[in-house]
């Protein structure tokens, strides 16, 4: 079964299950909507049409979300005037879950549990970006304790001047090691160059 509502000065071919994007409408996440303006029906008994409205025929839905649409840009110019202006515009627009149709003696139910997830929260899980569970849990597990922290620090403390007393006699001996090394290549190059004058 199926509906043709009006609604925001739009029409919207709606049956129980659809989620649809309208204009903005009043209440709170989770609410209940009726659409009392339903121009036509149909179902296993035919079409009904309306003159203009069916007398008695509801949709009803469930807002899942209200939130701002896409950006819409405007930009004005006005050649060899100098004149530019850049604007921007998000209107406002309510996300609904179809629930039920009701009219011209037949009534259709959608079975299925609203789930009033962001259309943001469903792009990320689309992406696998949106934070999971176990994750959430891993995060909760409590740090080290702090007397593991502390023994930690004595030990390295202990070990950093022993390290350092160690360190010194190795670097004094580089020393000694790389001044020696200039001095014996010197003399061959002298002698390299004594060949090309010659």
């Amino acid at each position: 079964m199926y509906a043709v509502i009006k609604t925001g000065g739009k029409q919207y071919r709606v049956q129980p299950g659809d989620v649809i994007v309208v204009e903005k409408l009043d209440g709170d996440v989770g609410s209940d909507v009726s659409f009392g303006d339903v121009l036509m029906l149909g179902g296993d008994k035919g079409v009904t049409l309306g003159a203009p409205l069916i007398a008695g025929a509801a949709v009803a839905a469930t807002l899942v979300e209200t939130r701002k649409g896409e950006k819409i840009k405007i930009f004005k110019k006005t050649r060899r005037q100098g004149y530019r202006r850049t604007n921007g515009h998000r209107q406002m627009e309510s996300v609904l879950r179809i629930t039920g149709i009701d009219g011209a003696g037949e009534k259709a139910k959608w079975d299925g549990e609203t789930s009033l997830m962001t259309k943001a929260e469903m792009n990320l899980r689309a992406r696998g970006l949106a934070p999971r569970v176990a994750e959430a849990e891993v995060v909760a597990k409590p740090a080290k304790s702090p007397k593991v922290i502390d023994t930690v620090a004595k030990t390295d403390a202990a070990e950093k001047p022993a390290a350092k007393k160690a360190a010194a006699p190795k670097a004094a001996a580089d020393k000694t090691e790389t001044k020696a090394a200039p001095a014996k290549k010197a003399p061959a190059k002298k002698a390299d160059k004594a060949g090309d004058e010659a």
